[in-house]
C-alpha cells in the first residue's frame, strides 16, 4: 500500500504543483529552461505513475460498496463520452470542445466518476476518487486563471472527434482494458 500512496502523491503533487503553483512553477522554468521543465515534471509523473502501478497489486482491495449489475452500463456510456471529450480536447475544436470548455478536464472527471461508480474497492476509490478531485481542483484552477477558451469551429471538427472518441473507445473496451487494467470488459 505504501508505493501505491507514494506514487499518488509524487503524480498527482507534480500535477497539482503545476495546477496552482504558477508562480514557483513560472519562476523554476525561467531557471530551468521550457524543456528541462516539461522533462523534470514528466520524470516525476511517470515516476509517480509507476509507483502507482506496481503498487496496485499490494493495495487494499477490501470492498467499501458494491453497485448493481446495470451500472456497468451507465458506466460504459459515461466512459465512451470522456472518450469524445478527450479526442475534442486534442484535434481543431468543433462545438463540443467550446461548449466543454476545457474537455480534457471534463472527460478525465467523467471517466474518473463513471470508474467510481462500478470499482467500490478501497484501492479504486483512491485511485479514481484521487483523479476526480484533481480534475475538480483543476478545473477551478484554470477558470481563476481565466485561460483562454477555444473557439468553436465547424460541426465537421465534432464528427472527427466523435469518430476518434469512439475507435479509442472501442479499441480500449474491445481489446486494450484487459491489458491496462487486467479485467476484460466484453
Amino acid at each position: 500500500m505504501t508505493l501505491f500512496i507514494a506514487g499518488l502523491i509524487i503524480f498527482f503533487g507534480a500535477h497539482l504543483f503545476s495546477a496552482l503553483a504558477r508562480d514557483a512553477r513560472g519562476n523554476l522554468i525561467s531557471k530551468l529552461g521550457e524543456g528541462p521543465y516539461k522533462g523534470l515534471y514528466s520524470l516525476v509523473s511517470l515516476a509517480g505513475f509507476a509507483l502507482i502501478i506496481m503498487g496496485w497489486r499490494g493495495a487494499d482491495a477490501s470492498v467499501l460498496y458494491a453497485t448493481p449489475l446495470w451500472m456497468r452500463h451507465v458506466t460504459y456510456l459515461l466512459v465512451l463520452i470522456a472518450f469524445i471529450l478527450l479526442a475534442a480536447a486534442y484535434l481543431p475544436a468543433g462545438k463540443i470542445a467550446a461548449s466543454a470548455k476545457h474537455p480534457m478536464l471534463a472527460g478525465v472527471k467523467l471517466w474518473a466518476l463513471a470508474h467510481l461508480l462500478v470499482n467500490g474497492e478501497v484501492r479504486s476509490v483512491m485511485l479514481f476518487g484521487a483523479f476526480l478531485v484533481f480534475g475538480v481542483i483543476d478545473r477551478i484552477a484554470v477558470k481563476r486563471r481565466d485561460a483562454p477558451m477555444r473557439a468553436a469551429g465547424p460541426v465537421l471538427n465534432d464528427v472527427i472527434a466523435i469518430g476518434v472518441g469512439i475507435a479509442g473507445y472501442a479499441a480500449v473496451a474491445f481489446y486494450l482494458h484487459r491489458y491496462i487494467a487486467g479485467v476484460a470488459l466484453f
